[in-house]
């Protein structure tokens, strides 16, 4: 029954695909759904953009383990994102009328700042994408009881988020993430019932992890522990606004203040319901802590087999259906923005440029192309890496930290910035932190620290060095 379901799942997903396909009639349908999103829908996108593997089983197992002030990058940090992106960003992204992020460099800036800083975001989403690849894998293995190895269950949960990605781009995103948000919603909210019924009580749960110490959210005042505490509320926090999935959805809107009106909404929303899986995954410590011992004692790759083994070892059918529903639900909203976003950027961005003559009719399978090649790249980083889902999203920021952020702020708020200042911080921002990376990880300082301070002294220091840039 449980395989039935999940099953036909997938293969509505795919179905809604394939059938939001019939919109798709140029690149600009592809990528940004003709601009045409209504509110509803942009809070979907919006929503189903951050709400993935890491929010239900790398953020819930995280918190069992360190507690709120281990989880300050997700949800807090990302939270903080969204509102930024609404109040600050999201109204000027969708009056420039661009294609891609990566467009707005190449007309504030030149070329060469477009493809450097596009270049970079797109190898930012090889950690987020594996990530999602990764929970997939997770998943289908736990639903087999082991007869899908992880390997196969990464490469299956790949191949049905490109299927219907590739044939529907932005449409086939927006449908699905409408669908599977509402899906999310339904099927956690009906879980923490359950749960929190078979752990006591809300109040039971909330006592307890009150009384283990784990509410307590900043750090101690010790150098080195706020500054790690800062690095990683930062990197989440900025380092993910200069993205092509966030600049998408927003530009995919139907006018300049739904994409405010999405974006808030879909940031205070997120907010609230990634605390759901971490009260489902406390609630299972108080179910079965002979179960949830032996995890929590294990790698970070363990840790995540929490909430599936919980949900299948301890409830009715019903209760795993909506489980793995809403968690199949997460991951595929994610992966496919994931996969998309970089597609576009890199084809737009850094291919494009040395095929100028290109037509657009040419240009749509050319982005089908690029899909299929960057979803086997990320299938084999996501085979190779040992990394744990919550340790590649975070690890993805960190480049677009360092890189891209203060060109992007510095260019639509300074209108000193020039060329030569984003293309310095660019390289210093990128070199500082490589260097940091390879030589003192765990120096006082965190290294993407380092590398943001160097790539907004190189946008102040080349700018006010040389003549401001002639921009529209």
């Amino acid at each position: 029954m449980l395989i039935t379901s999940i099953a036909l799942y997938l293969a509505v997903s795919i179905a809604i695909g394939i059938w939001a396909a019939r919109r798709v009639h140029n690149s600009r349908d592809y990528i940004i759904a003709g601009r045409s999103l209504p509110l509803y829908m942009s809070f979907a996108t919006v929503f189903a953009t951050w709400f993935g593997a890491e929010t239900v089983l790398g953020v819930s197992s995280t918190f069992l383990k360190d507690g709120m002030g281990g989880i300050v990058a997700d949800p807090f940090g990302f939270s903080f994102c969204l509102v930024l992106v609404a109040v600050f960003f999201a109204r000027a992204f969708y009056r420039l009328n661009l294609l891609t992020i990566g467009d707005f460099y190449r007309k504030r800036y030149n070329k060469p700042v477009e493809v450097a800083t596009s270049v970079c975001i797109t190898l930012s989403y090889l950690g987020w994408t594996s990530a999602q690849f990764t929970a997939l894998g997770f998943v289908f293995h736990a639903l087999s009881g082991g007869a899908i190895s992880l390997p196969w269950g990464i490469a299956l949960g790949a191949g049905v988020v490109l299927v219907y990605t590739l044939f529907g781009g932005m449409w086939a995103i927006a449908f699905t993430d409408l669908f599977q948000t509402t899906i999310i919603v339904l099927g956690l909210l009906y879980l923490a019932y359950l749960l929190g019924g078979m752990a006591g009580g809300v109040d039971v749960v909330l006592a307890h992890a009150a009384q283990a110490d784990k509410f307590q959210f900043l750090p101690k005042l010790e150098a080195k522990e706020v500054l790690a505490f800062v690095a990683a509320f930062l990197t989440a926090a900025l380092g993910s606004i200069p993205q092509q999935d966030v600049f998408q959805r927003v530009t995919s809107a139907k006018d300049a203040d739904t994409a405010v009106r999405g974006s808030l909404l879909g940031g205070v929303v997120y907010f609230f319901m990634a605390f759901v899986p971490i009260f489902l995954a406390y609630s299972a410590l108080l179910i079965d802590p002979q179960m949830v011992g032996p995890l929590l004692a294990g790698d970070q790759n363990e840790n995540q087999l929490i909430l599936p083994n919980l949900i299948l070892g301890h409830t009715p059918m019903f209760a795993q259906v909506m489980f793995f529903g809403a968690l199949l639900s997460a991951i595929m909203s994610s992966a496919s923005g994931a996969l998309l976003a970089p597609t576009s950027l890199f084809t737009e961005n850094v291919l494009r440029p040395f095929l100028p003559n290109m037509s657009d009719r040419q240009f749509l399978p050319t982005l089908r192309l690029v899909l299929v090649i960057f979803t086997l790249l990320v299938l084999v980083f996501a085979l190779e890496s040992d990394a744990s889902i919550y340790q590649m999203v975070q690890n993805a920021y960190k480049v677009t930290l360092v890189s891209a952020f203060a060109p992007l702020v510095m260019g639509l708020f300074w209108k000193r910035a020039t060329t030569a200042g984003a293309l310095l911080s660019v390289v210093l921002g990128l070199v500082s932190w490589l260097l940091m990376e390879a030589v003192a990880p765990e120096a006082l300082v965190p290294p993407q620290l380092v590398g943001l301070a160097a790539s907004f002294l190189g946008m102040v220091a080349g700018s006010l060095a040389t003549r401001p840039t002639h921009h529209r």
